[in-house]
């Protein structure tokens, strides 16, 4: 069975559709399996044993010229079946076009009306979106779950073994969204308080900065020599190899905390504005979530988060003691 699996949103969301690839290996070994991908996230996927090909759409650079491209390269390949994870209309235009026999995507794809099988994706019901994935497959498996998984290298894990030669704890303390990120003065105040054990501070390039603010705070602490930023210094395959040995992984609602998730690593989340019923809480055997106990009418504000909090207060993050997590 040729088969195309699609998720082109965020980090995040492509290891929450892990599964996928996961169980459709398991029930038809011989298939040949594809994921389609922006482009920024196909390390995720690098050497991934199950994949034949991870195909990559440049998004930020003639997307619609790129689009067509890749329809015809998607045509070319003839699948059987097109599993769509995405919920918009360029991957939705994608699956349509494909040629497949059988077409999969969820119901809120603008153009799943063309789809040969429709899913509805309902969030708020505290389903996770790991297991609302997997519904997409039903049909084709059975109704069983399948955790996310990450296949770092042995490269990845030699790149980070000299990080390894103490217990060492892992914060991940940015967001995409400002408003489901614990302040960084909050993540100051927390540190000491897991000393002496050594302190990764993980993200990418664009996370540097914040990591190099909280560090900064730390410099006179006695423990401040303990706090290591790595922040762009890792890809997405070395962190989760560090991440999956951390005695503790300290996260917001994002990607890290999915990679914590596919990697079975220990791991704390911290829920801000959004709240773990949007389904998209920790999978991990040792988790914890935190959030705050206030009560609060604007709670939660989005989906995803805002750039700044709609009411002006961030109550939803600023009520959350370091002592809780």
């Amino acid at each position: 069975m040729n088969t195309l699996i699609i998720q082109t949103a965020f980090t995040g969301d492509v290891i929450l559709a892990t599964p996928l690839i996961e169980k459709m290996h398991r029930f038809y070994p011989s298939a040949s399996i594809d994921f389609l991908l922006r482009k920024g996230n196909e390390g995720l996927l690098a050497g991934h044993p199950f994949l034949n090909e991870v195909i990559i759409w440049d998004k930020k650079t003639n997307k619609q010229k790129n689009l067509f491209s890749l329809i015809s390269k998607v045509r070319s390949k003839k699948y059987d079946v097109v599993i769509n994870a995405h919920r918009f209309a360029s991957s939705g235009l994608i699956t349509a076009l494909s040629g497949a026999k059988t077409t999969i995507g969820f119901t809120k794809n603008p153009l799943s009306f063309l789809f040969s099988k429709r899913i509805i994706h309902k969030i708020g019901d505290g389903t996770h979106e790991v297991q609302r994935n997997l519904n997409l497959i039903t049909s084709l498996t059975d109704d069983s779950f399948q955790l996310p998984k990450l296949y770092p290298s042995s490269s990845d894990y030699a790149s980070v073994k000299e990080f390894k030669d103490k217990p060492y704890i892992c914060i991940a303390p940015t967001s995409v969204w400002f408003t489901k990120q614990w302040p960084k003065e909050k993540w100051i105040e927390l540190i000491p308080t897991l000393s002496p054990n050594k302190i990764y501070l993980i993200g990418g390039p664009t996370d540097f900065s914040i990591c190099e603010d909280i560090k900064n705070a730390l410099a006179s602490h006695k423990y401040g020599a303990t706090v290591e930023n790595l922040s762009g210094k890792l890809s997405y395959l070395q962190s989760a190899a560090l991440i999956k040995d951390a005695t503790m992984n300290f996260v917001n609602d994002s990607a890290p905390l999915h990679m914590a998730s596919a990697m079975n690593a220990p791991v704390t989340v911290v829920f801000c504005s959004t709240v773990p019923d949007f389904g998209f809480g920790p999978l991990s055997d040792h988790s914890k979530v935190v959030e705050t106990s206030a009560r609060l009418d604007c709670r939660p504000c989005g989906l995803h988060g805002y750039q700044a909090c709609p009411k002006g207060h961030f109550k939803c993050a600023l009520t959350i003691k370091p002592e809780e997590l």
